[in-house]
């Protein structure tokens, strides 16, 4: 998995949960149009994806400027996220390819490891108990532990701070454009590895790499 001393300096990755960790951005957005269907709510996807990356609070916001503010979206979303939960929690939340072998070498490279979601503390918790992998992590930084939701960086810079650890020596990987705009925002190095949309100008722009996989950054680490 590369040697150490070839390895890029750094000391610290930041990860985003939804889409990067879990393939849960997808399992999320299939709950939203099965309820869509349900209520004939008409282009669900367009301001789904507008979503990725955002709390609870700019979502909202979203929707509504969307749908305008007869849409019923404390109703939908509260039945959204009872579908999902009844379908993945219990560890059947289905994991992105390369989470374990990256933990497992940014472990064993001493290297600091923190979490960046916008989902509230409990789920992510949870969430990572569930998929046996919640040990990883030096800190978990959520949602609702920040005022601004991603795409300012707030959340980024207090799992910084948490670790201890500057930012310029932190990578974030993400999948959101929103986050990629945070990480950027906040000196991190970003690395995008897209899920439910491909890099635009933009986010090959923000980020030091685009990349397939997280089996791909592992290489990306390990050369100089």
């Amino acid at each position: 998995m590369g040697d150490i001393a070839a390895m890029k300096k750094f000391e610290a990755v930041v990860f985003d949960m939804d889409g990067v960790i879990f393939d849960s951005e997808r399992a999320t957005m299939y709950c939203w149009i099965e309820l869509a269907e349900k209520y004939g709510i008409e282009g669900i996807e367009k301001p789904y994806l507008e979503c990725t990356g955002t709390n609870d609070a700019k979502t909202r916001e979203i929707m509504m400027n969307a749908y305008g503010p007869d849409f019923p979206y404390d109703e939908y979303a509260k039945e959204a996220s009872k579908m999902y939960h009844e379908k993945y929690d219990g560890g059947r939340l289905p994991m992105k390819s390369g989470v374990f072998e990256i933990l497992d070498f940014l472990k064993n490279n001493g290297k600091k490891i923190a979490l960046a979601s916008s989902t509230r503390r409990q789920t992510v918790v949870n969430q990572l108990r569930d998929a046996k992998i919640l040990d990883y992590f030096d800190e978990i930084v959520t949602g609702d532990m920040v005022s601004k939701s991603k795409p300012e960086p707030d959340i980024f810079l207090l799992a910084c701070e948490k670790i201890g650890v500057a930012p310029e020596n932190a990578y974030a990987i993400e999948d959101s454009f929103n986050g990629i705009r945070a990480a950027h925002r906040g000196g991190l190095r970003p690395i995008m590895v897209p899920d439910l949309l491909p890099a635009d100008d933009e986010m090959k722009q923000l980020s030091e790499a685009v990349l397939d996989s997280l089996n791909d950054v592992i290489i990306y680490f390990s050369q100089n």
